[in-house]
């Protein structure tokens, strides 16, 4: 199996450095570029077309929430995992919509940052513990007054490739698991989008745990 494709983007060359020889130690885990500011991080994406891309929020020429935009935008096939000294609410929201798929802490032990970045290739969202309840918190401000259900419910099978996303399926394995195209999956993907309001898998994941869906989505799982 080819490792995992990393680029990592910091301001700071120490930080660099020792991210890249720690992700080094793991033959899994392959750091292809680094860059010191936002601009080069998207560039790099654009050129190496990583799987990871692990971005500060505060880089010099271009922040690393616009670079998120950019990335996911130019590459959506990369993964951004935000690593940084801010826990800021106003940061978490603006990475989250930009469409990072992970938040970590530099305070986070190593050993979690290497996790964190397998698991984001896979799809997966991972978030620092502290990050996970913020966002959680963020989401039930900002929709629907804390009610459990979204607008619109979502139907049987839009729950279930819910539950799947929230596992880190990719769409290729929901389609395959359900017995249906990969078009399919990406129109109910769309639809549930559109009826939680939000625009990434990430958000998506979020706003489901904080309303408790998986949960429903379980259970009638477990029910069927």
């Amino acid at each position: 199996m080819a490792p995992i494709r990393v680029v990592i983007a910091d301001d700071h060359a120490l930080l660099r450095e020792g991210t890249s020889r720690l992700l080094g130690e793991f033959p899994d885990l392959l750091v292809v570029g680094e860059a010191a500011d936002g601009v080069t991080a998207v560039e790099l994406a654009r050129t190496l077309r990583p799987d990871v891309v692990i971005l500060d929020i505060r880089l010099p020429r271009l922040n690393g929430i616009e670079a998120t935009r950019q990335i996911v935008q130019d590459v959506p096939e990369a993964k951004v995992l935000i690593l940084t000294a801010y826990d800021d609410d106003d940061y978490v929201t603006a990475v989250m919509d930009a469409g990072a798929l992970g938040y970590l802490l530099k305070t986070a032990p190593g050993r979690d940052l290497v996790e964190a970045v397998r698991a984001v290739s896979r799809g997966e969202p991972a978030l620092h513990p502290a990050i996970a309840r913020k966002v959680a918190t963020l989401w039930r401000r900002k929709t629907s007054g804390g009610r459990a259900e979204p607008h619109e419910p979502l139907t049987p099978r839009e729950s279930e490739v819910l539950r799947l996303l929230a596992q880190g399926w990719r769409n290729k394995q929901i389609a395959q698991h359900l017995g249906v195209s990969v078009r399919t999956v990406e129109a109910h993907l769309n639809s549930i989008y559109l009826k939680l309001g939000v625009s990434t898998r990430t958000q998506a994941v979020m706003r489901a745990l904080s309303h408790r869906l998986l949960d429903d989505a379980r259970e009638g799982a477990d029910s069927g």
